[in-house]
């Protein structure tokens, strides 16, 4: 969709603020104190609390496009606001606060104040020196802090445009267009804006920005994408078939995570697989928004040495709901890893902070603990998630894979046999019932605090209202003519690892490199699939490269990235996915029109 010019001053005002702090807009703020300091250059004053709420204890890192949230949900200090909590403070009406009564509030309240702290507020405004300050010096000390703030901003901006070499080296959307000559790989030649005539646009005419930047040019329609369909064989029905499930979860970080599997076959046999997002049981009132993410399953070959492993094929076409993957797997062992490109599950702008949680617990009329209803539907939603087998029961490595993710801990034979005296089980595995039992006995031991159930909840992907937004079930089918198949979940410490050679690898077998004009040794290569449109950049120098990416021409699609224009820094001899771009909607033609450019270097 178009930058708006608000979306565009926001942009160019969270850059400034950013660079003021970090030589680049690639750097990640790694600290409270680091994120502070950057909203202060942005023109905010956030509180301990706010900063709190952007900053938990989880964590560790946000990046530029983290901040830009931020700074959106974090409101502008207004004078006639700080006037009315200055005059909350006057409880007596007497027209004056004095230094004893501000000095309890602001070190007795949430935000409490050292006296250092306290004494400079004081210095500032009182002009009569008597201890007290009346409202028209009240007045000042707003107007004088409201001046302070708009100051840093400014401040902020002007250091920006006064560094032209800098600023050529973080583009923002509203500062840099790309020239009108751009040649298409796809045979088609792209149009993008004229370079905006504003403040913010550089005084170095189009032309010998060109000379700075190389420029890659790609433009694709939605009927120009010709893949081979694939059709479900015919008898599939009588196909020896086996089923798994998963879970893709949106980490903190912004990267996604699941489980992965081990498929083994005895016998050389044709194979059809699919992957599909899992609908829920008790979600049939309304649309789960994870129906739409897209997904993806990768067959690696098993070598002795992970590095060894090859891509045999991905679930590349779509047949209704199910991506799938037709072709013939010789007698052995193979990794199936699940993915999803970022593009549909990402992480959100939080809404509605200050709606009240879903109540988990209740307390009857005799002061016993329930669980309530609308968690008890939850739990049992995530019981058929964990029950990877289908089987409607969990084995201790199904609930372990649910301990893992929610308490970073395992249980172990014993514990399971501790499980058995207390819970419901049947042959050796926890039932749906027993799960319960399970979670209220945790309620109870707490007294009804539901801190843990949230801690379990919101691990598994639940926000605060028990809405599944920060992950995606889905359900793997495997189906071989000629052989039985066993497919075993598998938890690989260089799963991340190996799934992202097995993407890149998906790219850079499927299409050809184009090099970016002026740099011989860097490549951009461009996938076009039915579903799916990514690009991967293949530095072969001896030295980083950073690529701007400008999306701005494209329609109806949506990146991975978030963003429409963004930077990707390449380390030296390093090959690293630049975005994935998925239609905004399936039911219209969609284009996807990007340039790429290597912005000049340090």
């Amino acid at each position: 969709a178009p930058v708006t010019a608000e979306d565009g001053a926001v942009y160019a005002q969270c850059r400034a603020a950013y660079l003021a702090v970090f030589r680049s807009s690639l750097t990640s703020i790694t600290s409270k104190q680091q994120l502070c300091r950057v909203l202060q250059e942005a023109g905010r004053n956030p509180s301990r609390a706010s900063l709190n709420k952007y900053w938990t204890p989880g964590t560790s890192k946000l990046n530029f496009d983290d901040f830009c949230e931020v700074f959106k949900r974090e409101k502008k200090i207004e004078e006639v606001e700080l006037m009315r909590a200055f005059k909350k403070m006057d409880v007596h009406g007497a027209g004056y606060i004095t230094h004893t009564e501000l000095q309890r509030v602001l070190s007795n309240g949430g935000e409490k104040m050292t006296v250092e702290e306290l004494n400079a507020v004081f210095s500032l405004p009182d002009i009569n020196k008597d201890g007290k300050l009346d409202y028209a010096e009240v007045s000042m000390f707003c107007r004088l802090f409201v001046l302070t703030t708009e100051r840093c901003q400014k401040a902020a901006s002007e250091r920006l445009e006064a560094d032209a070499k800098l600023k050529r080296q973080n583009f923002g959307s509203q500062s840099y267009s790309p020239p009108k000559s751009a040649e298409s790989s796809a045979g088609a030649v792209t149009h993008p804006a004229e370079p905006k005539k504003d403040s913010r646009s550089s005084s170095r005419p189009s032309s010998a920005r060109s000379r700075r930047s190389s420029l890659n040019s790609v433009t694709v329609t939605s009927s120009s994408l010709k893949i081979d369909k694939v059709t479900e064989p015919p008898g599939l029905q009588d196909w020896h078939h086996s089923s798994m499930r998963g879970c893709f979860f949106l980490e903190d970080d912004g990267s996604i995570s699941s489980l992965q599997y081990q498929l083994h076959l005895p016998q050389t046999t044709s194979v059809y697989l699919t992957i599909q997002p899992l609908n829920l049981s008790h979600r049939h009132d309304k649309p789960s928004s994870w129906m739409a993410v897209d997904t993806s399953l990768f067959v690696m070959s098993a070598g002795e040495k992970k590095e060894d492993a090859t891509l045999m094929g991905f679930t590349e076409s779509k047949v209704k709901e199910k991506y799938v993957w037709k072709g013939e797997l010789n007698s052995g062992t193979y990794h199936l890893l699940p993915f999803t490109s970022g593009c549909r599950l990402k992480k959100q702008r939080e809404e509605g902070l200050g709606n009240k949680p879903v109540d988990l617990v209740n307390r009857s009329d005799m002061g016993e603990l329930d669980l309530t209803k609308e968690l008890r539907e939850v739990l049992s939603d995530i019981f058929d998630v964990i029950d990877l087998d289908e089987n409607g029961l969990l084995s201790l490595e199904e609930y372990n894979f649910f301990e893992l993710r929610t308490s970073g801990e395992q249980c172990d034979r014993d514990a399971w046999a501790v499980c058995k005296e207390n819970f419901d089980m049947r042959k050796n595995q926890l039932t749906r019932q027993g799960f319960m039992e399970l979670h209220l006995m945790e309620a109870t031991e707490k007294d009804g605090d539901p801190a843990d159930l949230w801690v379990t909840l919101e691990a598994m992907g639940y926000n605060r209202m028990l809405e599944l937004d920060k992950a995606c079930p889905f359900q793997i089918n495997v189906y071989c003519e000629d052989t039985q198949v066993s497919i075993q979940p598998l938890s690989l410490d260089s799963g991340p690892k190996l799934l992202n050679k097995a993407v890149q690898k998906s790219i850079t077998v499927k299409t050809g490199a184009k090099a970016l004009r002026g740099h011989d040794n860097v490549f951009v290569y461009t996938y076009r699939g039915e579903q799916r449109i990514s690009s991967l950049i293949a530095n072969k120098t001896n030295q980083k490269v950073t690529v701007h990416v400008n999306n701005e021409q494209s329609r109806n699609c949506c990146s991975s990235r978030g963003m429409t224009v963004f930077a990707v820094e390449v380390p030296a001899r390093t090959k690293l996915v630049c975005q994935h771009v998925l239609p905004i909607s399936d039911k219209h033609d969609w284009t996807y029109s990007c340039v790429e450019s290597a912005l000049p270097s340090t």
